[in-house]
């Protein structure tokens, strides 16, 4: 998967594993399968002088598939380029990151999130605690403008077991590649577990924007947000 190497791949060439339907499955992909709140990439794939469309990225028994708009002519074993929507996964990337934020600045658990592109939510387990909204939106752009940057680290299932408090996700269980966990921290203020994509560093999110906080329940509260485009 090269979007854990480096989330800035936008094109690449692959070859061809496995097809069905009207899925497409490869050697190694930068496709983001939809996951953790992350919708999948879209994009094309080029091969033979033809143009596919990549209308999303799934997982499919847990292998990446690339779901491709219209009829297929390929074969296993082809070489494809694919090229990712990078306009459309850079914001995704931007509001990931801001996920991010926003966890370093609320100590609770996250009871779910979902990322699109216009905007997007972010769901914690506040339980009866009140926080004044201008107050949060200052704090996240002061720290966007601070430029914290965003890198990666790997452990082991073994020390994350050993380290519970790393996990901020209620619903979503941390990506498991071959026994090894990736951390995303962002400068010396956040560090947990996510397989999403992210920016390099915190002032690539540009400005944040609260829209609204809402009431899932006794203890779920919702934050709606946005950034710059």
């Amino acid at each position: 998967m090269l979007f854990l190497q480096d989330s800035y791949i936008k094109e690449f060439d692959s070859v061809i594993t496995e097809i069905i339907d009207n899925k497409v499955f490869l050697e190694e992909t930068a496709f983001y399968a939809k996951s953790g709140g992350q919708p999948g990439d879209q994009g094309i794939f080029r091969a033979e002088e033809k143009t596919y469309k990549i209308i999303d990225t799934i997982k499919d028994d847990g292998k990446i598939a690339h779901v491709i708009e219209g009829d297929l002519n390929f074969n296993i074993g082809q070489v494809i380029h694919g090229k990712i929507d990078w306009e459309l996964r850079y914001r995704f990337m931007r509001m990931h990151s801001t996920m991010h934020l926003l966890c370093s600045i609320l100590p609770y658990y996250v009871t779910g999130g979902q990322i699109n592109s216009e905007k997007s939510r972010i769901d914690f387990d506040l339980g009866e605690e009140k926080y004044d909204i201008d107050f949060l939106q200052d704090q996240v752009n002061s720290l966007i403008k601070e430029d914290h940057q965003i890198s990666y680290e790997w452990i082991t299932t073994q020390e994350l077991a050993a380290q519970p408090e790393l996990v901020r996700t209620l619903s979503v269980q941390p990506p498991n590649i071959s026994g090894q966990i990736r951390l995303v921290k962002i400068g010396s203020i956040d560090l947990q577990p996510c397989g999403g994509t992210h920016i390099h560093s915190t002032k690539e999110i540009g400005k944040f924007h609260f829209i609204k906080f809402e009431s899932k329940g006794k203890k779920n509260k919702r934050i709606h947000f946005t950034v710059d485009e």
